[in-house]
């Protein structure tokens, strides 16, 4: 199990960056700080779907989300895309059909899509921009060589610059895919089903908001977290609790939120957790009390 899915979710991730390195370069990053400064209602879709085209964890969303703050972008897009992107990457996606089948993909996307855009233009009509610190929005000076230093060397093709930001993407991913998969793997060949059927299956609804708790300071990559959710389903955790385990920490870490502290202030720190953790128990106790709960496909 190990060897197979090490395979197919090397492959997977490897297809799936480089085909969103290629719509990048269409779709630039000053473009996308353009499209979000718009206030009005079609920014936060987009905004979410700019958030489901960038293969961003929570950590690496800080970097753009300063820079949408240094461009003027609208607060409440700016939310949706802080919501959304590290909850609707391609890869994530991706590996979800894989492994728990289209059907639940579609109905995860769902939803965070719609709480992504909801929570966005909550928190703008209650006026929560005025808890961004002030400093967020300073441009840090240039410092060092300037551009003119790099003259002279020959640029090479935009495919091979996709192929090997994709690449390094890849080597940085590479051990949280492949510790996932081997604690997945372990859970699923050693573990006895009894015992999380026991304290997590479908009849405990407790363990759903556990697990989304559970969840944020774990910091678990996706790419990582949802093997391992595919052996806990397989083992008898109610796809509800899987749900809220993964919503959790890919939505949300405790690196997120100490990087996060520098640019807002405690209010707007608890309403993002907030909203976390809404959209994880929300969604876990969905599937747990709907006929989706029956639809994992994989693992099984």
């Amino acid at each position: 199990m190990f060897v197979f899915l090490a395979v197919e979710l090397t492959a997977l991730f490897l297809l799936i960056s480089y085909g969103v390195g290629v719509l990048q370069e269409y779709v630039s990053p000053e473009r996308i700080q353009a499209v979000l400064t718009s206030r009005n209602g079609r920014g936060y879709v987009v905004a979410a779907l700019m958030g489901a085209i960038t293969p961003f964890c929570s950590c690496s969303t800080i970097p753009f989300l300063k820079g949408l703050l240094r461009a003027r972008a609208g607060f409440g897009p700016m939310m949706v895309f802080l919501f959304s992107s590290p909850l609707l990457n391609p890869v994530i996606i991706g590996l979800f059909a894989v492994t728990f089948g289209i059907k639940v993909a579609v109905v995860y996307f769902l939803i965070a899509m719609v709480v992504s855009v909801a929570a966005g233009a909550l928190l703008e009509a209650l006026g929560f921009e005025r808890h961004v610190e002030a400093s967020a929005y300073e441009t840090p000076r240039p410092s060092g060589c300037a551009s003119s230093c790099s003259g002279g060397v020959k640029p090479e093709s935009r495919w091979m610059r996709i192929w090997k930001a994709t690449w390094k993407d890849f080597r940085t991913v590479l051990p949280f895919l492949l510790g996932g998969i081997a604690i997945g793997s372990f859970i699923y060949g050693f573990i006895p089903t009894d015992l999380i059927t026991r304290y997590a299956g479908s009849d405990n609804l407790t363990a759903i908001p556990v697990a989304a708790i559970i969840g944020i300071p774990l910091y678990i990559r996706a790419e990582a977290v949802i093997p391992l959710s595919a052996a806990l389903a397989a083992k008898g955790m109610s796809l509800g609790a899987v749900m809220a385990l993964i919503i959790g920490s890919a939505g949300a870490s405790l690196t997120e939120v100490i990087l996060l502290r520098s640019i807002f202030r405690l209010p707007m720190i608890v309403a993002f957790l907030a909203v976390i953790l809404t959209m994880a128990v929300g969604a876990g106790f969905l599937y747990a009390l709907t006929p989706l709960g029956n639809a994992v496909t994989a693992m099984g």
